[in-house]
């Protein structure tokens, strides 16, 4: 089944992992073998072919750069033009990637279309490009509000004005408070040229105050639920039913601490804590009994987020294994037409809104 995958973070693997995802995934782990600066070294899911092989024919895929204070000890850059630089090279790779064949940009209905046209044209799909939909993971690398109409034009078409952390626009995981001032001046410029909110990652108190002020699309490509795992990182039952209302679509995720309880990084193992992808659908099915419908639910597998086959479900050996989850949506008592949602559906009826 053509399937959507709302958050990968494919151009930080190609450029800060230094992987090259056009090859077998085999291969890639091959030449990775022995490495141990990075947790998930020879344990990667996640490579262009491999999305092809599971039918994941469109992606929203990131640019990803932190800026952090001389206080904040999280990695990041140390001023904001770093950051945009660091997103700038990112997006130099995913113009390579076009220039190869091996992805396409989809920014507006026209493309989407036309992508949608190609992957379902009856023909094999080993060779087609994969789509991908540009999106900023945590706004710091913005420098000013004036650079989101050049990150606009290069195709950006969604935000999340946070990330781990505090932030120069709003406040991300494990932090408090407010958007910053700048904030909402991002939040009106991103109104202005219809940029998706991304909703991942902010915390409470930034969450509360963007829904306050945001009168656009909004979405949460990759977050799970709170009452299942009680972490700020996932999403409150009220934070849930405001998304609904506003006509979000939120992207289930599979990285093993945001799925199961008391996982410990590092130290828990998927197939010991019972991490699988029905844990995955737990999630889902938690949203869809709070809208008593499955229109808001997507995924958002973040399978290449800093993690691999050490922090995901144990029943998933690539990306490609995300063709199990209609099977396993369909035994909880979904519908056909339930399946093809979640599997693409609610994330296409959201982008044509979104787009017109």
């Amino acid at each position: 089944m053509f399937t959507i995958d709302a958050h990968l973070d494919l151009s930080m693997n190609a450029l800060e992992w230094n992987r090259d995802l056009t090859q077998p995934l085999a291969d890639l782990n091959l030449r990775e073998k022995g490495l141990t600066d990075k947790p998930d070294r020879a344990l990667a899911t996640v490579s262009l072919p491999e999305l092809r092989k599971g039918q994941i024919g469109l992606v929203v895929a990131t640019q990803i750069a932190r800026y952090v204070a001389p206080d904040n000890h999280l990695p990041g850059w140390h001023s904001p033009e770093q950051a945009w630089a660091q997103t700038q090279g990112q997006l130099a790779w995913y113009k390579a990637m076009e220039d190869a064949g091996e992805m396409v940009q989809v920014h507006n209905l026209e493309t989407l279309e036309h992508h949608l046209s190609l992957w379902n044209n009856n023909q094999p799909n080993d060779q087609k490009p994969i789509g991908y939909i540009l999106s900023l993971e945590g706004a710091d690398s913005i420098v000013t509000v004036g650079h989101l109409e050049r990150a606009w034009q290069s195709g950006l078409r969604a935000v999340g004005p946070a990330h781990y952390g505090p932030g120069r626009y709003a406040q991300g995981t494990d932090a408090t408070g407010q958007m910053t001032s700048i904030g909402h001046d991002l939040l009106k410029e991103m109104e202005r040229l219809n940029i998706i909110l991304d909703a991942t990652h902010l915390c409470d108190d930034s969450f509360w105050d963007a829904m306050s002020r945001f009168n656009g699309h909004i979405w949460a490509s990759h977050n799970n639920c709170r009452s299942l795992v009680n972490h700020n990182r996932q999403y409150s039952d009220d934070q849930i039913k405001e998304l609904i209302g506003r006509g979000s679509v939120m992207g289930a995720a599979l990285d093993a601490w945001m799925m199961v309880p008391n996982w410990q990084r590092g130290v828990s193992q998927p197939k010991a804590m019972n991490c699988n992808l029905d844990t995955m659908i737990d999630h889902i099915d938690h949203i869809c009994q709070l809208a008593g419908n499955a229109e808001h639910v997507g995924i958002g597998s973040d399978l290449d987020g800093a993690f691999g086959k050490e922090q995901c479900p144990y029943d998933l050996e690539t990306i490609a294994d995300l063709q199990k989850v209609p099977d396993l949506f369909k035994k909880r008592g979904y519908t056909d037409t339930d399946v093809e949602n979640l599997m693409h559906g609610n994330w296409l009826r959201f982008l044509k809104k979104a787009w017109a």
